[in-house]
């Protein structure tokens, strides 16, 4: 394993067989949550997996409600973020080129989003 420092806004994610981001997506619009998922497809290798560990938002946003509190959190302190669901990341992750992918619940509320290159 090997951790790389750098910019993810503004470098090239590092070429690696897994990419995890751990409470990132939700910072940020849906433009530049769109942006991280297409650069780790374009730096995982042919077998990678892309490992997102957030607090997701049920699909029918309707029972998590830690999720949601975090969601409308994002939007008010930076506006356009928001916290998103596992229907929405599997879009974001189909349209960037990923064959599959799966939701893995953890403690806390928090899953780990998997998508496979």
């Amino acid at each position: 394993m090997q951790a790389c420092a750098g910019d993810f806004l503004a470098d090239p994610l590092p070429a690696a067989d897994v990419i995890t981001m751990g409470q990132i997506l939700h910072d940020w619009n849906l433009d530049r949550k769109q942006q991280l998922v297409a650069k780790a497809y374009e730096a995982l290798s042919k077998e990678g997996a892309f490992i997102v560990i957030e607090t997701l938002i049920d699909d029918a946003r309707r029972e998590n409600t830690t999720g949601l509190m975090m969601s409308l959190n994002m939007l008010i302190e930076f506006g356009d973020a928001f916290d998103y669901s596992a229907a929405d990341f599997r879009g974001w992750c189909g349209e960037a080129g990923f064959r599959s992918f799966e939701v893995i619940p953890l403690a806390g509320g928090s899953s780990a989003a998997v998508a496979y290159k």
